[in-house]
């Protein structure tokens, strides 16, 4: 059969290593598809819906580090992709996204499902193009390939089903011509000199670390044993940093540790390494602050700056290591810890559960799945409260990953991340923790489990409420207005959808169930009735926030709802 233009996709993107394909198939992906199928050695992930096939596509790129792809049919199917893209463009993951595109020869006739992907994708892209021409699509492709992988986000390809079905072939570049190997990247001398000097001078230097620290938990530690400095991390960073240092003094942000805050307040200078932690009201405001990152637009972003550097976490800190002097006052250090340590107490003793005495609390669900996974689990999260109970009680140790949308802050983020992680990784566990709100609007892709054969674990934080928007409605002095949700037997559903279910009410019974769901030899999930009005507190609570709680207070009392903070009194403050 004459070669195909499409046929040059999946050789290019095979040659750079791409081995599946998410998406939803359409007419105008027929070349694509059916090059998939004459090959057979890139499999099509087949989602029910398209930002599914984007989400996953970014967990897959998150754990391998390796370009990910996912795929979209004209008009309505490709534009289902750009929440999935945005937020893979933001955690700054490499995927590559194929958008089909109508007939070449009717765009810009207001032909059926006409829109303009080229156009559309370029905010959530480094490179955005459309293929008019099959001689065009060699050049278009690796250029693609290249800038998602070097760039670290996202690329675009849009492509017509008719240019795709074209008969054409060319040259394409070797496996090793299309692989970017991201450089090393390290300040001048000068500069490290002038951040030792600044780092030798403090007597409390604190230490912020974010994602960009992956690999560089070894210089990281030693830094901290130099400089006596206590460690605390930003979300995007638990993963890499959290496991086995003895400076750990947890998060900070509003779903952080009280520690975490505090430390960055003790501090006279702070050094943040590998972050854009953006909440500005964390930040100290009479310290001396430094910062080391890959991206030159993230210095100083957040916080002015005394010194900013270009460079790798891992190389920077490598070879600053050998300047910094050894401090001999721990005083900071042991606050920090002594503060830290006190922390994690209490939010432990939230994390409990007493048979018969109902709701069950979501931090001892949380705590609960981190100590019953398994060592290499991988844990993804909803946004809202799941990424609180998360963040404060999954349990890190240089195995175990985590995958929220962090930067983006999407909903529904959690189920199809999980696709994408155990399409990439088939024999490990992967735990989707999930809110109800989140899963219920996607909730469709649990057929791509069956369908796929992928053993994910789903946990429901069914607590009948989007509980983080009602919690930011109370702080603000509103009272809550369409945050109520009317739940199926999410278990029941499961099962008619051919999955394992098993549901929740009383904490006594709720260990005995996780473990049934996780030893279950395929997808099971669990339902679990949690704790309506579950307070979730910031370590730095604003005086608006005060103000704002109580006038929530007055006017759930003066419009009827006064058993609602009964509810909340006695679930959050007397627990016996």
């Amino acid at each position: 059969m004459p070669h195909k233009a499409a046929d040059i996709i999946t050789e290019v993107l095979h040659a750079a290593g791409v081995r599946r394909i998410y998406g939803v198939v359409g007419d105008s992906l027929n070349g694509l598809t059916e090059s998939m199928r004459s090959r057979g050695d890139i499999e099509w992930v087949h989602v029910r819906h398209e930002e599914t096939a984007a989400f996953a596509a970014g967990a897959e790129a998150h754990l391998t580090g390796e370009l990910a792809v996912c795929a979209g049919s004209c008009g309505p199917g490709n534009l289902h992709l750009i929440n999935g893209l945005f937020d893979a463009h933001r955690s700054r993951v490499p995927v590559l996204a194929i958008a089909a595109q109508i007939p070449s020869t009717e765009i810009g006739r207001g032909y059926f499902q006409e829109t303009h992907p080229d156009n559309l994708f370029k905010e959530c892209s480094h490179y955005c193009e459309l293929v008019s021409n099959p001689q065009q699509l060699p050049g278009v492709l690796e250029t693609a390939v290249r800038a998602a992988i070097g760039k670290k986000g996202v690329a675009v390809v849009v492509i017509p089903g008719d240019i795709a079905l074209a008969n054409y072939d060319a040259p394409i570049s070797q496996p090793e011509g299309l692989k970017i190997h991201v450089p090393t990247v390290l300040p001048r001398d000068p500069e490290l000199d002038r951040l030792a000097a600044l780092l030798n001078k403090s007597e409390r230097t604190t230490i912020l670390c974010g994602r960009g620290c992956r690999g560089a938990h070894g210089e990281v530690i030693a830094l901290a044993e130099r400089l006596k400095a206590p460690i605390v991390h930003a979300l995007g960073g638990k993963e890499y940093i959290e496991h086995n240092n003895p400076y750990n003094v947890g998060m900070t942000g509003f779903i952080g540790f009280s520690s975490g805050y505090t430390a960055m307040l003790a501090c006279d200078t702070l050094l943040m390494l590998g972050t854009d932690f953006p909440y500005r009201q964390f930040y100290p405001t009479d310290s001396k602050i430094a910062q080391i990152d890959i991206r030159p637009e993230s210095l100083g972003r957040r916080a002015p700056l005394d010194i900013g550097l270009v460079g790798d976490v891992k190389a920077s800190v490598g070879a600053l290591l050998p300047r910094i002097d050894e401090k001999s006052d721990t005083s900071h250090l042991s606050d920090s810890l002594k503060n830290y340590a006190k922390a994690r107490e209490g939010l432990d003793d939230l994390a409990s559960g007493k048979p018969g005495r109902k709701p069950i609390h979501p931090q001892y669900l949380a705590k609960l799945v981190s100590d019953l996974a398994a060592d290499d689990a991988v844990f993804t999260f909803d946004v809202g409260t799941p990424t609180v109970w998360a963040a404060r009680y999954l349990a890190m140790n240089g195995r175990r990953r985590m995958i929220g949308s962090l930067v983006h802050g999407s909903m529904a983020n959690a189920l199809p991340q999980a696709i994408g992680a155990q399409a990439a990784y088939p024999d490990r566990q992967v735990i989707s923790l999930s809110g109800d709100g989140g899963f219920a609007m996607m909730m469709g892709d649990v057929l791509t489990l069956v369908q796929q054969k992928l053993p994910v674990k789903i946990v429901v934080f069914n607590n009948s409420v989007l509980g983080f928007v009602a919690l930011e409605m109370k702080a603000a002095g509103f009272l809550e207005t369409g945050v109520d949700l009317s739940n199926p037997n999410f278990a029941a559903v499961a099962a008619a959808a051919g999955i394992h279910g098993v549901r929740v009410e009383d904490p006594g019974e709720l260990e005995s169930a996780l473990r049934e769901v996780l030893a279950h030899d395929g997808p099971a999930l669990l339902d679990v009735v949690t704790n309506t009005e579950e307070f979730s507190m910031p370590p730095k609570i604003e005086a608006a926030q005060v103000k704002g709680f109580g006038v929530w207070a007055l006017k759930a009392v003066m419009n009827g709802r006064g058993d609602q903070l009964v509810d909340l009194t006695v679930s959050n403050f007397l627990r016996r």
